[in-house]
């Protein structure tokens, strides 16, 4: 029923992981992971639970809830029972003083609860550590992140065009969009590692909604449904002839996501200064994605690319006014928002197969948002794109 994550994909992860611990931190002696995004990672299921990783002894996947599911799909051999973390402290003796565990995640009345039973008196976050193993793709990764372009590229290239009507809303547009993604193999949900980030597909606009402000660390906006659901679109903004239509979307297959952003041109043209701004945002990406080699360094990317742009075209670049954001692009992979950025203190060279999403992008008052999005792998000739090279503003009349 299910497709499993193989063992060797498991047990090379688990030893990359614990050769950047013994480099960052040489005195390490145990983590414990309890986000089910990196259970899933290290083990191939997510469950209620916690995943201890000893530096000198086996790691093992104890699970509340459920044990039985999580024994059916996942190849990892070390899966126990619980009902408490009374259960695994009964059992793990010797343990150190200090455990490095995802500060960025935990919640602090889980962290107690699991205090009560584990005699550790000193926390340290192993956060950076595990994004540094995830944030490099294997081959077994890569194809599932190339299935994600394939979709994402059918979708938003070739099918929307024929999903777009006059005088339709945006949520009715985004559920026709849910489903076409749906039944193309989009896995329903797409996860993000910022603290809040909630989202089914992304933004799908029209006209100036683009611009609206959001509290998610994008570009662009959206009314949303609501004030308790910002999100997907408006039930109230109707398609009309000349609006731009702008989707930043993305999808999944087996976890693993791409990004990708589109526009188009309902009825008739934008203005040719929208036109010309859009342009320059594609050639912008053209740029990054040339430099997604081995050694770059993401920070200089992004400086290079700033220091290029005249004053007038940085008003409003990569977001609306106080809305714009300080990046062009961002890792990606089993959630949309991950290390490395490509922006100011992201000092590390990038490694073949990274995996990129690059989204320069440019506010155009009374427009919208006009620019492009889609996901490279790092490789020695620069960035492959694997959500397609249409470069957008696709006339719809």
């Amino acid at each position: 029923m299910y497709t499993k994550v193989p063992l060797s994909e498991l047990n090379s992860r688990m030893v990359r992981f614990r050769q950047q611990m013994d480099r960052s931190n040489p005195g390490w002696e145990i983590t414990a992971v309890f986000s089910r995004i990196n259970q899933y990672y290290f083990t191939g299921t997510m469950q209620d639970g916690v995943l201890f990783i000893p530096r000198y002894d086996e790691a093992v996947l104890w699970i509340r809830r459920s044990y039985e599911r999580a024994v059916e799909e996942s190849e990892f051999p070390r899966i126990r029972p619980m009902n408490t973390y009374r259960d695994p402290a009964s059992l793990m003796k010797n343990l150190p003083g200090t455990l490095y565990l995802e500060k960025e995640i935990i919640p602090l009345a889980v962290l107690d609860r699991f205090l009560r039973y584990f005699p550790f008196t000193v926390i340290e976050s192993a956060d950076s550590q595990i994004i540094k193993v995830r944030a490099l793709k294997s081959e077994y990764e890569l194809s599932l992140m190339r299935q994600s372009g394939k979709i994402h590229q059918r979708v938003m290239e070739e099918l929307v065009p024929g999903m777009l009507r006059e005088g339709m809303s945006e949520i009715e547009f985004f559920c026709d969009l849910f489903t076409a993604f749906i039944n193309e193999g989009h896995q329903g949900i797409v996860r993000w590692g910022m603290f809040g980030g909630e989202s089914i597909l992304g933004h799908a606009t029209f006209g100036v909604s683009s611009l609206y402000p959001t509290a998610m660390n994008s570009p662009s906006g959206n009314y949303g449904m609501s004030p308790a659901v910002p999100i997907n679109g408006s039930p109230d903004r109707r398609l009309c002839k000349g609006d731009l239509v702008y989707i930043d979307t993305g999808c999944g297959v087996g976890g693993y996501h791409t990004d990708k952003t589109m526009t188009y041109m309902f009825g008739k043209s934008i203005p040719a200064e929208a036109i010309e701004a859009h342009h320059q945002c594609v050639d912008i990406m053209n740029k990054v994605a040339s430099k997604l080699r081995p050694g770059a360094i993401p920070s200089v990317i992004y400086n290079e690319i700033i220091s290029s742009l005249s004053p007038e075209f940085l008003e409003n670049f990569m977001g609306y006014g106080k809305g714009a954001v300080k990046f062009i692009g961002h890792g990606i992979g089993l959630t949309i928002d991950e290390p490395p950025v490509i922006a100011n203190g992201f000092n590390e060279p990038i490694e073949e197969g990274m995996v990129f999403a690059v989204e320069p992008k440019k506010g155009i008052p009374g427009i919208g948002l006009v620019g492009t999005e889609n996901t490279f792998i790092v490789t020695p000739k620069g960035g492959i794109s694997i959500t397609g090279d249409n470069p957008g503003l696709i006339p719809v009349w």
